[in-house]
């Protein structure tokens, strides 16, 4: 059970700030324990002293993840993922269909990727805030050339839109087709280095290619990239049931059964 714990606080901390704040931690540990080790006595005291106020600190710089984990607590996510979070994401899926159809019709080009289960803090860093729940309309006008957001990536966590205008690591890989530019090049980087999923929409052909484990998908119609989507980002029925769930459905199981034999 405790480690069970500590791996869901691990998987909501993970791709947040609260991961280098950690290391930070450690550093200070480390550094109070060689202190007493070697005999620094004054370093040492520090070390005590910002350990001891360290709890305080914590809750203050952490205050977003806390309230976050608070949430996931209230809507039950800790313990189990249900048809619900389906609903979120075919809602997300909608609105990409509708800016997709529409942007490819008129050869808008776009770039759209998607956070999964690795951290893009380090990118979402270089865009240009929005927080803003995920729209087709949004999505279009953020892409319209001539605009102050268009050139750049779209980066959507926990289905919403993070931050328009991102950099992506650019792929130095030679099987990447000479006609194929910059966009292109950026979603097969960020496949490269994440387990992200991006949308390319190209500004020359209106083609619409995904990329995702350092493979890209070209000249998706409609249909393929529905299904590819909802593939990808539905959480199936047999993920839902994690141990604490399966717990305390069979403690209730045998307890419902020893009720009946009685």
């Amino acid at each position: 059970m405790v480690w069970f714990l500590i791996y869901e606080l691990i998987m909501m901390l993970r791709g947040t700030r609260a991961v280098q704040l950690f290391r930070g931690i450690i550093v200070i540990i480390i550094v109070k324990l060689v202190s007493w080790y070697v005999g620094l006595g004054t370093v040492s005291w520090i070390m005590d002293q910002i350990i001891n106020w360290g709890v305080i600190a914590i809750v203050v710089i952490f205050q977003p993840e806390i309230r976050r984990g608070l949430e996931h607590l209230g809507r039950g996510t800790l313990l189990t993922r249900n048809r619900h979070e389906n609903e979120e994401e075919e809602a997300l899926i909608n609105q990409l269909d509708q800016a997709l159809q529409y942007m490819s019709k008129r050869r808008i080009g776009a770039l759209i990727t998607i956070q999964m289960e690795t951290g893009l803090e380090e990118y979402i860093e270089t865009g240009i805030p929005m927080d803003a729940e995920v729209s087709g309309a949004l999505l279009i006008n953020t892409f319209i050339p001539n605009t102050p957001l268009h050139d750049g990536a779209v980066i959507i966590k926990n289905n919403r839109i993070a931050v328009a205008a991102a950099y992506l690591p650019l792929s130095e890989s030679n099987l990447i087709p000479k006609e194929l530019g910059t966009r292109h090049r950026a979603a097969v980087g960020i496949s490269e280095v994440t387990d992200a999923l991006t949308i390319v929409i190209s500004e020359e052909t209106g083609e619409i290619s995904i990329t995702k484990n350092n493979e890209l998908l070209r000249s998706m119609d409609r249909e393929a990239y529905l299904k590819f989507l909802r593939d990808q980002l539905y959480v199936k029925e047999t993920e839902s049931r994690n141990a604490v769930t399966e717990f305390f459905e069979g403690f209730f199981n045998k307890g419902g059964s020893r009720n009946a034999k009685k």
